[in-house]
């Protein structure tokens, strides 16, 4: 009898014969329709790129595709690989971790294209948007934003959710990124604040409406197990891997690529030996917990991600590194378990730890470099290329371009907080097919899964949680609050 009642609850709660393809196929039938109205190839991808070549005096290497394709496949590899195995941590939600990452990612993209196009590089002559490689790295970016608000909601909302959130991160995110980047003029190469920043944010306040008093009755489900975690690893070293090219992949050509590559490089490795020591020493018995291991790992890169570009010194990447391993521990530890105990806060991942906090954070450290910054350390022609003094921001002293990095960071806040309390005010609609809360964190709920998989899962393998302490054998060997 309760076989039978488990396998017919997701069925009656999720059934998405007819809403799922819904939103699929018009959503994609209005892209192919806006695509044909504006997207067009920009000169370096059309067939005149010959004549163009011959009048500017070019070649085949002077084409942007050369210079730019080897960092934009390393941040296709970072969406579709590194983001969606890093939440394949739930031992029973791995099909939705990866297949709805492949989702969001693929609708996301197409829309980034259009909302990116008509903020940034709209042609008011001829009415179209001219893309090219550029234009694919940075719709790239667009859907980060989104995917990290995935992480807050991983395993609670349905695909169709996950499909307005996307629509809505996509905008929320061309619109705070034309803010940032266009009317304050901040520097923010590697995403910090209108990236990581905003996408945290952005899926906390999401969660935040979206909260679920009784999701105690999935705990069975929220939790990995030894192999669950050692395919989240496999995403986290994509990740770790790859997060100098996606760092620098738009930065300028030379000193600035090459140095914000350096700066990644450097804080990354930082960020993994703190966070390893914090693992241990927050432990009474001294062992490493995989869920730090998968995650605060990667903040030095998150942290790195405005300042990266600037003369922020190799021994200063090292401290942001040093400095954010041990803050996102701590956050995972500590504040998570708080969050959801006081604020009433459900992260699943954890994104306020490795992409909230280290993306403010970033954003702050990119304003005091910014600020700090002089003729005598960059050069004045340093200056000019890198923080793009010219035109009517030739004047702009380096204090008050420190104070428009700060003012960026908290925009990028501020619409995350605000867009996700009005996202997650729509996902309350009892329409959506969400799963009820004890089918939460079960790939049961929407994928056909092989036979072998339908039996329940043996609990001795229960063992690890992003969102919660462990059971209650683990607990004993952690501190608690009154402990620290």
């Amino acid at each position: 009898m309760g076989n039978c009642w488990q396998s017919l609850g997701p069925q009656k709660n999720t059934y998405m014969r007819l809403s799922l393809p819904a939103v699929c196929f018009v959503w994609q039938i209005a892209m192919i329709i806006l695509f044909g109205v504006f997207i067009r190839y920009d000169k370096e991808s059309d067939t005149h790129w010959g004549e163009h070549k011959k009048h500017e005096n070019l070649t085949d290497i002077d084409n942007e595709f050369y210079f730019r394709y080897p960092s934009f496949q390393d941040v296709h590899v970072m969406i579709f690989v590194g983001f969606g195995f890093l939440m394949t941590f739930l031992k029973r939600y791995s099909y939705g971790a990866v297949g709805f990452n492949f989702l969001i990612a693929a609708f996301g993209l197409q829309w980034a294209l259009l909302m990116q196009g008509w903020f940034h590089s709209l042609d008011l002559t001829t009415g179209k948007i001219y893309i090219g490689i550029e234009s694919l790295i940075n719709a790239d970016f667009c859907c980060a934003g989104s995917l990290i608000a995935f992480g807050a909601l991983l395993g609670k909302v349905s695909p169709v959710q996950l499909m307005v959130v996307t629509l809505f991160g996509v905008t929320l995110f061309a619109v705070e990124e034309y803010i940032i980047l266009e009317l304050l003029h901040c520097r923010d190469a590697g995403g910090s604040m209108v990236i990581h920043c905003f996408g945290g944010y952005y899926g906390l306040a999401i969660s935040w409406v979206l909260y679920r008093p009784n999701l105690h009755q999935s705990k069975r489900l929220h939790g990995s197990n030894y192999h669950s975690d050692l395919f989240a690893m496999i995403g986290t070293l994509f990740l770790w891997m790859f997060w100098p090219s996606f760092n620098s992949a738009i930065t300028d050509r030379g000193d600035g690529q090459h140095r914000t590559v350096i700066n990644t490089y450097i804080s990354l490795a930082s960020s993994v030996l703190t966070a390893y020591a914090m693992s241990s020493m927050l432990q009474k018995r001294g062992k490493l917990d995989m869920v730090h291991i998968q995650n605060a790992t990667l903040a030095g890169g998150v942290a790195m991600g405005t300042a990266a570009e600037f003369m922020i010194t190799p021994y200063g990447s090292l401290i942001v590194g040093f400095c954010m391993g041990i803050l996102s521990t701590f956050g995972y530890v500590f504040v998570t378990p708080f969050l959801e105990r006081s604020l009433k806060l459900q992260d699943t991942c954890g994104i306020h730890n490795l992409h909230a906090v280290p993306g403010m954070l970033g954003g702050f450290i990119g304003a005091i470099v910014a600020a700090t910054a002089t003729e005598e350390v960059y050069s004045k022609e340093g200056l000019i290329q890198v923080f793009d003094k010219e035109g009517k921001f030739a004047d702009r002293s380096m204090g008050t371009q420190g104070g428009y990095q700060a003012a960026g960071t908290c925009v990028s806040i501020a619409f995350g907080l605000v867009g996700g309390v009005i996202v997650g005010l729509i996902l309350k609609l009892p329409i959506w097919g969400d799963a009820a809360d004890d089918h939460c964190f079960d790939d049961e709920a929407y994928w056909e899964l092989p036979e072998e998989e339908e039996e329940t899962l043996s609990p001795v393998l229960e063992y690890n949680n992003h969102m919660s302490h462990k059971g209650q054998d683990i607990t004993e060997s952690s501190f608690t609050m009154e402990q620290f």
